[in-house]
């Protein structure tokens, strides 16, 4: 394992390789991989989130955006009623959060980093984190949360007794930490997604910056863009497609699109 690297990998062999090897667990004595996957079609992109897209202030801005969305979406209110359901849901349906998306699965993760047909000729990356291990970083408080329920990741149940509040989530120790959280199973695209999602203590912080000073917890493989339409004709064969990730017509539309695009001539019907 290449903690805190980038490998760099040129065949479909060594990708493999790369996202598999370290998901041996000896105390299970089973392939249980403690990582969690988030793909990008650019290896240049961070982990920022969508919320320091939105302009300057956008700390302050935050709790305004989510309790207007609570207000306007009241109707559509989650099952149970903290701020993590609500901050879980508001990222599923596009407003900008602290929120980022990841997924237990590599597989998920590589078709992001291939869905656009158009950004073919720029490397893409697979981030890699270590989920269990980044507990370590959780301040106490969290970390015995977790822990009672033999957990290594939160859902909106476990956070909200102990950590109600965006507020007080920043309260918790001075160091800066990022958590994983479990949203509920709003829609089948989580189920598809195999999904969490990682959420910083402090809504400036930036994740890519912060596993720079932690580089036991991840590494980055590299997809060099000769690779990714082998990549991509091999996940849709293992049925990675955006017809399951994204059930239902707009899904179904969009691998269909991408289905009959050809690589040199224009689309047929």
């Amino acid at each position: 394992m290449h903690a805190g690297t980038d490998i760099v990998v040129n065949t479909w062999l060594e990708l493999q390789a790369a996202l598999f090897d370290h998901s041996w667990d000896p105390n299970l004595g089973r392939f249980r991989s403690s990582y969690v996957y988030r793909g990008s079609w650019n290896k240049s992109y961070d982990l920022s989130t969508s919320i320091t897209r939105i302009g300057p202030q956008y700390e302050r801005l935050e709790p305004h955006i989510l309790r207007n969305f609570r207000k306007y979406a009241h109707g559509t209110a989650p099952q149970d009623d903290t701020i993590w359901n609500w901050l879980a849901m508001a990222q599923h349906h596009g407003l900008p959060t602290r929120l980022l998306d990841w997924s237990y699965s590599p597989y998920v993760a590589l078709h992001f980093v291939t869905d656009l047909l158009d950004k073919y000729e720029e490397d893409g990356a697979v981030w890699c984190v270590d989920y269990v291990k980044s507990k370590q970083c959780l301040p106490p408080q969290l970390r015995k949360a977790v822990d009672e329920e033999g957990a290594s990741v939160f859902t909106p149940e476990i956070l909200a007794p102990v950590c109600p509040s965006f507020k007080t989530l920043g309260n918790l120790q001075e160091q800066e930490f990022v958590l994983f959280l479990e949203p509920p199973s709003l829609d089948a695209r989580i189920v598809q997604q195999f999904a969490l999602f990682s959420m910083m203590s402090d809504v400036k912080a930036e994740l890519s910056q912060w596993l720079l000073q932690h580089p036991e917890l991840y590494f980055r493989v590299i997809i060099p863009a000769k690779l990714k339409w082998e990549i991509r004709d091999k996940l849709d064969q293992a049925n990675i497609t955006e017809r399951v990730l994204f059930p239902g017509l707009a899904g179904l539309s969009q691998w269909l699109k991408r289905h009959y695009t050809h690589t040199k001539q224009p689309a047929v019907d």
